[in-house]
């Protein structure tokens, strides 16, 4: 292989990309540079180093932009291998995208689930090499789908180059991919290539001069040895006003086409508006348009074009120069040509791209074309590529009434792929909306609420739920199904702002469900009057609807579960039943992972992290939120912007960091986040000894109630308010705390009850509550609340001066702490052994020290019995890179199987 001038550097570092796939470790790069900088020579040097490896090529064309997986299909439509060794959600997933398959739209991850585990089957034979130019034309799925793969990769022996010019939209869609900048030529490597290229003896003077002129482009030097004179180089009136390599080498070519016969500057426009290189269908419609093939030809010796089966552009900028110079009439009789030909040759979708270029003006029959379109990708997934082919169709719609319905379609369409700001702008379209019919404008109101959330915008969240609201008003009568989901995004996104919803917002929610439930069918109803009694009555009292509600949710099915996802953490964290919630957060997370939803999970993890610590979970809730940030990775999204505020205060931040983060939780709009993150605060001053603080931090919120939130912080209220001196309060509320308890009927609220009795009864009364408030945790699986009633316990028994009794109870209460990982409490235990002369006991909870927190989650999943391919999926890897991981946490922790690593994990950390 001959490596091209002046990029030693850069075929070294691609070159130690083969070389660890030869060795079983995959990379992943995109080479990124202005045109004709060289990337594609690059690219196809990779490839000459890549002996002994399976290459797969898929380039991106504009033409291609709106079909879904294209580009896909291109790098593994043709790939023999076993569909029994992919997972049969995965392979499920691959065939509907690819099309050879009907079934479940499937989600863009899921896809690159699929790729990417069909890359490790294929690198067990050999590596592979894929390679991807033209990045910046890929259609979007297919690049969404890539850059999952090339942020997975790890234990494979694959690598995947792209090669793309500066586009925002690859960045943020590749984002998390390293980037290999391929910048001009230096200049003494830039003299070389262009003396090196020049036909006969160039003085190196007027090679200097030439560089300093034009730059290190090493196209614009290539072509300008090939083209001109050592006269015309040595006469610097040849270069243009100052302007980027790519604005002079298209002016370059444009002066290149203006000496070519007429003919061929036409057939080279058909072949420039195809940008496929379909030369079947070049050659179909240049005889359209009654031009003859001999014009091709001509084409093909002026060096602009390369006919080899298939017509290749010299370099992309040549096809800009002849797309760019011809005038928008031209474009468009050379377009409705092709769309002649694609449809003589059955390819309807590209068909259809091709009338739309080629229409000016409103015309119904090509909009319906892209409406069947849209309709076709979107069943493969196509969701972005659905809402662009919409917006088209609106574009040539004359009818009112269906342009703004494809203008909805679209916007709902962009919204479920993720594009925030394309679907407002579609809804913004909508020229009239005040005269929509009533569900169209629930519609418009729907997806434009929908999107405050996602778009982080403080000032629409808190008032989103109120629109969502409206919305549903809207929905009412005429479409149910949209009505219950948008009173249930209603309530989800009020939880999110919390208190900082306009006042009077979730009674409003609870009536409209009140409402739409005597409409409903038998599940729905029972779910919707399960939130409704939450919402209008004291947390408690409708009790026996919660439960009616969570017997429904678990007959659901999983296409209706993740919907209802919200409802069922709610429902169960208002009746204080720990492990129906966890069961529910389990099922809701193997839903979402096999379907290959990340965001789904995203947010389920999340919330995990938050219920794991109202339980007092700290350690767990450490592994969701290393999952969260790992699956932020893989969708390419920043993990260091993953802040858990109330995580942060369990595991010591200092306070004021904390409080800062509460704060800017508070001022963008996440009220809820803001709650979790006072009250775990709250809960570290107690642990410290702080009374006052805590009763400082909680006394606004037992004043202020929301809901299922308030009653999990009255404990802390109580034993703040009773060590702070405010005994009046504290009983007022243990009392209020207990009859709640009583209504719920559970074991965790009735072991806290009587723990926080204990604290402000009398002498002969509190051994007796604290002993039934241990017997009554010991039976859950809530790890703080049993080992803080060890704690209160051990204190009691120290001031009775029972000091033997007393050490029992804080030697359990602290060897519990560490083991949450509650290292606040766990030092109070330590203080108050200390005492008495003794230290805390070695509890074992290094067990997985020294692991990753990939590591120790794939450990934790392999000692629960999960097997490689069922933890792959859960954690979106391939089974190649779980068995690498495996193989790691054997050997730092010395075992050798599965069985020594059940032994060796302490159940917690499962």
């Amino acid at each position: 292989m001959i490596k091209p001038l002046g990029r030693a550097d850069e075929l070294d570092r691609l070159n130690e990309f083969i070389a660890a796939a030869r060795n079983g470790l995959g990379h992943a790069v995109i080479l990124r540079g202005e045109p004709g900088i060289g990337k594609s020579v690059l690219l196809e040097s990779v490839i000459g180093s890549a002996h002994g490896f399976r290459i797969l090529r898929s380039d991106g064309y504009e033409a291609e932009a709106n079909l879904p997986y294209s580009g896909v299909q291109r790098l593994v439509g043709s790939l023999e291998v076993d569909g029994t060794q992919l997972p049969d959600p995965e392979r499920e997933a691959l065939g509907v995208a690819l099309g050879i398959s009907a079934g479940a739209v499937p989600d863009r991850f899921l896809v690159g689930r699929a790729v990417l585990g069909l890359l490790a089957i294929v690198g067990r034979e050999a590596p592979v090499l894929c390679a991807v130019d033209d990045a910046q034309w890929l259609d979007r799925e297919s690049l969404d789908a890539l850059g999952f793969v090339a942020r997975r990769l790890h234990a494979e022996a694959a690598v995947v180059v792209f090669a793309a010019r500066a586009d925002n939209d690859v960045d943020v869609r590749l984002g998390g991919v390293p980037v290999l900048s391929v910048e001009e030529l230096a200049r003494p490597a830039a003299i070389e290539l262009l003396t090196y290229r020049f036909d006969g003896v160039l003085d190196p003077r007027v090679a200097a001069d030439v560089v300093d002129e034009v730059g290190g482009n090493p196209l614009v030097l290539t072509d300008l040895a090939r083209e001109l004179t050592a006269r015309q180089l040595t006469d610097s009136s040849f270069v243009p006003s100052p302007l980027g390599a790519g604005s002079r080498l298209e002016q370059f070519y444009r002066r290149a086409l203006e000496s070519l016969p007429d003919a061929c500057r036409e057939w080279i426009l058909v072949a420039a508006a195809e940008s496929t290189g379909d030369l079947k269908l070049v050659d179909r419609a240049t005889a359209l348009l009654d031009i003859d093939e001999s014009a091709g030809e001509a084409a093909d010796v002026a060096g602009l074009v390369v006919i080899d089966g298939a017509v290749r552009f010299r370099h992309p900028l040549v096809r800009a120069a002849v797309y760019g110079g011809a005038t928008a009439a031209a474009r468009r009789r050379v377009h409705g040509a092709l769309a002649r030909a694609a449809q003589a040759s059955g390819l309807i979708d590209i068909e259809a791209w091709h009338a739309a270029t080629a229409t000016a003006r409103p015309d119904a029959a090509v909009a319906q074309r892209l409406v069947d379109a849209a309709q076709r990708a979107a069943r493969r997934g196509g969701l972005l590529a659905g809402a662009s082919l919409l917006a088209r169709a609106a574009e040539l719609s004359e009818d009112p009434g269906l342009r703004d319905e494809r203008l909805l379609a679209g916007a709902e369409s962009a919204a479920a792929a993720g594009a925030a700001r394309f679907a407002f702008d579609l809804t913004d379209r909508i020229q009239n909306p005040a005269g929509l019919a009533p569900v169209d404008a629930g519609r418009r109101l729907f997806v434009r609420a929908s999107l405050a959330m996602f778009l982080g915008d403080p000032a629409a969240i808190p008032l989103a739920s109120n629109q969502l609201t409206s919305a549903a008003e809207l929905f009412h009568g005429h479409d149910s199904r949209r009505e219950h989901l948008a009173l249930l995004r209603a309530f989800h996104t009020g939880l999110t702002a919390e208190r900082g919803v306009a006042s009077g917002t979730f009674p409003e929610i609870g009536l409209r469900m009140q409402v739409a439930a005597a409409d409903a069918e038998p599940s729905i109803r029972a779910v919707l009057l399960g939130l409704c009694g939450l919402i209008l009555q004291p947390c408690g009292a409708a009790a026996d609807a919660y439960r009616a509600a969570l017997r429904m949710l678990a007959e659901l099915d999983d296409r209706q579960a993740l919907d209802f996802g919200v409802a069922g953490v709610v429902l169960t964290s208002a009746l204080w039943d720990e492990r129906a919630r966890n069961d529910w957060l389990d099922r809701c997370e193997r839903i979402a992972a096999r379907a290959g939803a990340l965001r789904e999970l995203d947010a389920l993890l999340w919330t995990r992290s938050l219920t794991d610590l109202d339980r007092g979970d700290v350690t767990a809730a450490g592994r969701a939120i290393a999952r969260v940030r790992e699956l932020r990775q893989a969708m390419g999204y920043p993990a260091e912007h993953v802040v858990n505020g109330a995580y942060l205060a369990w595991t010591g931040e200092p306070a004021a960091v904390v409080l800062q983060v509460a704060e800017l939780n508070l001022a963008a709009g996440f009220g809820g986040a803001h709650t979790a993150t006072i009250n775990a605060l709250a809960i570290r001053n107690l642990a410290e000894g702080h009374y006052h603080d805590a009763y400082a931090l909680l006394a606004p919120y037992e004043a202020d109630r929301f809901m299922q939130v308030t009653p999990h912080q009255l404990p802390e209220y109580i034993e703040a308010a009773a060590r702070a001196g405010h005994t009046a309060d504290a009983e007022r509320v243990t009392v209020e705390f207990a009859a709640f308890a009583d209504d719920i009927d559970s074991p965790w609220a009735r072991g806290v009850a009587m723990r926080c009795h204990a604290l402000i009864a009398p002498a002969k009364d509190a051994e007796r509550l604290y002993l039934a408030a241990i017997a009554a945790l010991t039976e859950t699986d809530t790890p703080i609340d049993l080992f803080r009633a060890h704690l209160l316990y051990g204190e009691w028994l120290r001031r009775q001066r029972r000091r033997a009794d007393s050490k029992i109870q804080l030697h359990t209460a602290a060897a519990g702490f560490i083991r949450q990982g509650a290292v606040a409490f766990a030092d109070r235990a330590a203080r108050e052994l200390n005492a008495f002369g003794e230290r805390v006991r070695d509890s074992g909870a290094s067990a997985t020290a020294g692991l990753t927190a990939q590591e120790s989650e794939v450990a934790a999943l392999a000692a629960a019995g999960h097997t490689n391919a069922e933890i792959a999926a859960t954690m979106f890897l391939s089974a190649n890179t779980v068995d690498y991981h495996l193989r790691k946490v054997f050997r730092k922790l010395g075992i050798s199987s599965r069985r020594q690593l059940r032994e060796h994990l302490p159940p917690t950390t499962r």
